[in-house]
C-alpha cells in the first residue's frame, strides 16, 4: 500500500511538471499573439497616414476606459489621426473566446494525466521491487548503488539520456530501463507535436477571421457585397473551428480513457445500410452502391438478405467510423464516380469495405494517413484538405473494438478501406 502511494506521488509530481510546462508554453504563445495583433494594428494605421506627412509619435490614450481607448498618431506637420480601438477589438472577441476555451480545456485535461503516468511507471516500479529483492541476496551491494546513482543522475529532459553503469551483471536491467525511457520520451514527443499541430490548425481560421474583420472595418460598412461575403466567411470559419475543437476533444478523451463505449450485439449489414441510405440522401454528386454480406447488390428500398454479419460493438461509434471513410471517399472522388459499400462475413470475422474511384495515394503516403493532422500533398493543395483528424478518429474507434484496417490505394485508381472485426 505504501509503495502504491509513493508511486502515485511521483506520478503526480511528474504530471505537475509537465502541466506547468504546457501552461507557460500556452501563456507565452498568447502573449506573443497579443503583441503581434497590437503591432499589426499599429502598422496598419501607420500605413494610412498620408505619404506627405512624417510621423512624430504614436501612442494609446483613454479618458473614460476601454470604450474611449484611442490609438493616436501625431505627425511633424501637426496632423493628428486617432482611431477607436474597440471598433476592431470587438471583432476579435469570438476567436479569442474560442482559442482561450480550447487552451483551458487542454490544460484541464492535462491535470488528469497522473493515472496515465502511473500506468507507464508501473514497469519501472516492478523493476525497482525486483532490484530491492535482489539487494537482499548475498551480492555485491556496490553494483546496486552504482545503478541507483546512474538513475538519480539522469536528466529526463535530455534527448539522449541513458542509464549506464558499465557492469555486465546489471546490463539486462539497464536495457529494460532504457527501453522504458525511450517509450516515455516518444510519448512526450507525440504530445508536444499534437499541441503544436493543434495550435497551427487553429491559427489558420483565426487568421482568416482577422483578415475579413479588417476588410469589414475598411469597406464593409459601405459595401453590402463585402459585408455579406465577410459574414459568410466568418460563419464558415467559426463552424470549421467548432468541428476542429470537437475532434480534438474526442481524441483527448480517447487518449485519457474517458470515451465510453456501449457494446451491444448487432448486424453490421444494418449499420452499413443506414450510412448508405444517408449518403444517397445528402450527396447527389456521386453514385453509391451497397453489396451486403450475401454478395447481393441492395436495391433502393434497402432490402437485405441473409446471412447476417453479427458482431459486438458500440453502434454509434462504428457508424461514425463508416461515415468518416465515406466522407473521405467523397472528398477525393470526382462527380459521377461510384463509391461502393460492402459487407463480408467469414468464419470468426466480419468486415465492411468502403471503396472509391478517386485520386488515390502513393504507397509512401498510405503509411501516414492515420497520423493526426497528416494530409497528403493532394489534400493540402486542394480545397478539401479538412483538418487531418478524421481518419485518426476512425482508427481510434476501430482499435477500441480490437479491429484492424487494411488500406489498398493506387494513384488515379482510387482507395479501398477494409475494416475487420471479430464475429459473434
Amino acid at each position: 500500500m505504501n509503495d502504491n502511494k509513493r508511486m502515485t506521488s511521483i506520478a503526480r509530481r511528474i504530471n505537475t511538471s509537465f502541466w506547468l510546462k504546457r501552461f507557460f508554453g500556452i501563456l507565452g504563445f498568447d502573449i506573443l499573439l497579443v503583441f503581434l495583433i497590437i503591432g499589426t494594428f499599429a502598422y496598419w494605421r501607420y500605413e494610412q497616414v498620408p505619404s506627405s506627412e512624417h510621423v512624430d509619435r504614436m501612442y494609446f490614450t483613454a479618458e473614460n476606459g476601454y470604450d474611449d481607448l484611442l490609438f493616436v498618431i501625431e505627425t511633424e506637420e501637426e496632423g493628428i489621426y486617432s482611431y477607436l480601438v474597440c471598433q476592431v477589438a470587438d471583432y476579435l472577441i469570438l476567436p479569442a473566446i474560442i482559442l482561450v476555451s480550447f487552451e483551458l480545456l487542454h490544460l484541464l485535461f492535462a491535470l488528469f494525466g497522473t493515472g496515465e503516468i502511473r500506468r507507464k511507471l508501473k514497469p519501472l516500479n516492478e523493476l525497482a521491487k525486483k532490484a530491492e529483492a535482489l539487494s537482499s541476496l548475498p551480492l555485491d551491494a556496490s553494483k546496486f548503488e552504482s545503478l541507483e546513482h546512474a538513475i538519480e543522475s539522469i536528466s529526463p529532459d535530455s534527448p539522449n539520456a541513458k542509464i549506464s553503469t558499465g557492469d555486465k551483471d546489471l546490463q539486462s536491467i539497464e536495457v529494460a530501463l532504457n527501453n522504458l525511457l525511450y517509450r516515455m520520451k516518444q510519448t512526450q514527443k507525440q504530445q508536444s507535436r499534437f499541441v503544436s499541430d493543434a495550435s497551427h490548425e487553429l491559427r489558420t481560421p483565426i487568421s482568416v477571421i482577422q483578415g475579413y474583420v479588417n476588410m469589414l472595418d475598411r469597406w464593409g460598412k459601405e459595401d453590402e457585397n463585402i459585408l455579406n461575403e465577410s459574414i459568410e466567411a466568418l460563419k464558415h470559419e467559426s463552424e470549421h473551428m467548432k468541428e476542429l475543437i470537437e475532434q480534438l476533444l474526442f481524441l483527448a478523451r480517447g487518449d485519457s480513457g474517458r470515451n465510453t463505449l456501449n457494446f451491444v450485439d448487432f448486424d453490421l449489414n444494418e449499420v452499413i445500410k443506414e450510412v448508405w441510405e444517408e449518403s444517397l440522401m445528402i450527396d447527389e454528386k456521386h453514385i453509391y452502391r451497397f453489396v451486403n454480406s450475401s454478395g447481393n447488390v441492395v436495391d433502393d428500398e434497402g432490402n437485405i438478405s441473409n446471412p447476417p454479419a453479427r458482431m459486438s460493438g458500440d453502434i454509434a461509434m462504428v457508424k461514425q467510423s463508416v461515415r468518416i471513410f465515406v466522407q473521405n471517399a467523397a472528398k477525393y472522388s470526382s462527380e459521377g464516380n461510384t463509391i461502393k459499400f460492402m459487407v463480408k462475413s467469414r468464419p470468426g470475422e466480419v468486415s465492411y469495405v468502403i471503396q472509391d474511384e478517386g485520386i488515390g495515394m502513393e504507397e509512401s503516403e498510405v503509411v501516414h494517413i492515420f497520423e493526426r493532422f497528416y494530409r497528403s500533398d493532394e489534400a493540402r493543395n486542394g480545397e478539401t484538405g479538412g483538418s487531418g483528424l478524421g481518419l485518426s478518429i476512425a482508427k481510434w474507434i476501430i482499435d477500441a473494438h480490437d479491429g484492424t484496417i487494411d488500406v489498398l490505394s493506387r494513384p488515379e485508381f482510387g482507395t479501398r478501406f477494409t475494416v475487420t472485426f471479430k464475429a459473434l
